[in-house]
């Protein structure tokens, strides 16, 4: 597994889609992950520290989970399969540790309001991790120790691929500047 960080969460200008940008915390690899604007909107909610007077559903989730006396460990990004992202949610139940099947994005929901780690498996990140390169195009191209992958998958990544494409790279310089 490894470490990533929300770099940010963007609209897409075409089609007015949210994508939440996962940044692996020690590279320069990229995790775009679409979500619906509701998931948008909770994670930045949190993100930004903004005060809600009633309870989102992931604070909700949030306080189900500690009132029954488990504790969030981590989430975990760990699958994608026909364009579908899988996630877990890792829970710490006397003692005992339990994994929930959930979206990403409410897994994501949930880490920042639990301030957990936000984990993604390798098997995802060479699937559809990005590296950008101000040299280069954005393409997809292998990775050190990853396999080249073939058509029919660049056709199933063309959504990821023509988002990323239409990033501006400058933006990304800024934000962190």
């Amino acid at each position: 597994m490894v470490e990533m960080t929300i770099e940010s969460i963007r609209v897409h200008l075409m089609n007015y889609q949210r994508v939440v940008i996962l940044k692996e915390k020690h590279a320069e690899r990229y995790l775009p992950i679409w979500i619906g604007p509701n998931e948008a909107e909770a994670i930045a909610v949190r993100l930004q520290e903004v005060n809600i007077a009633r309870p989102l559903t992931h604070d909700l989730l949030r306080n189900v989970i500690d009132t029954l006396g488990a504790r969030v460990l981590h989430v975990v990004v760990n699958d994608l399969a026909n364009d579908t992202f899988y996630a877990r949610i890792i829970l710490d139940v006397d003692g005992r540790t339990v994994e929930i099947d959930s979206r990403p994005s409410d897994a994501i929901a949930l880490a920042v309001r639990a301030h957990v780690p936000i984990y993604a498996e390798e098997s995802v990140l060479e699937k559809a991790g990005v590296t950008l390169s101000q040299e280069e195009p954005a393409e997809p191209r292998p990775l050190e120790g990853q396999s080249k992958v073939n058509e029919e998958e660049l056709e199933k990544m063309s959504a990821f691929r023509d988002f990323i494409e239409s990033l501006d790279l400058d933006d990304f310089d800024r934000r962190r500047g």
